[in-house]
């Protein structure tokens, strides 16, 4: 299956995950989808998260991640995904407050958020425990600790 990303980086901050991280784990979250893939990650700061969550969302302040699914309708189906938006100081910050590692809490929003642009919701207990047992399965492949229980690593 051919994935294309494209990563833009509106923050500047030093622990931003370099493309090869970003591409594994987006390519882990979609190992059972065997159609070409394409979509765009944005790594933000908060004055921007929050706007977008502010516009989008109705809801103030600046969120993790943000899932904006591609829904347009053309007259023959495109590969588009949709867009990620990520905020670097939020990640960075609750990795920090979770006692995760920062890497494990970025691969586990990018596995998120891509899961979210796939149809997986979290809106009800249902499909909650769902989305988090496909997250665990993903990030356990990936070597890293199941995202929903805490540990006392730092980074």
């Amino acid at each position: 299956m051919p994935i294309l990303i494209d990563i833009q980086r509106a923050d500047t901050s030093e622990k931003i995950p370099s493309d090869a991280s970003i591409n594994r784990w987006v390519e882990s979250a979609l190992d059972n989808n065997d159609d070409s893939v394409e979509l765009s990650i944005r790594v933000v700061g908060e004055q921007e998260s929050a706007a977008l969550n502010l516009q989008y969302r109705g809801k103030s302040g600046a969120t993790n991640v943000l899932s904006f699914p591609f829904s347009a309708v053309t007259p023959e189906p495109l590969p588009m995904l949709g867009d990620l938006v990520v905020c670097a100081p939020i990640v960075t910050l609750e990795a920090h407050q979770q006692h995760k590692a920062l890497e494990a809490h970025w691969a586990h929003m990018i596995v998120h958020g891509v899961l979210h642009l796939l149809g997986y919701d979290h809106e009800n207990d249902n499909d909650a425990r769902v989305m988090e047992i496909l997250e665990t399965e993903i990030l356990l492949g990936l070597n890293y600790p199941a995202p929903y229980t805490e540990t006392t690593e730092h980074n």
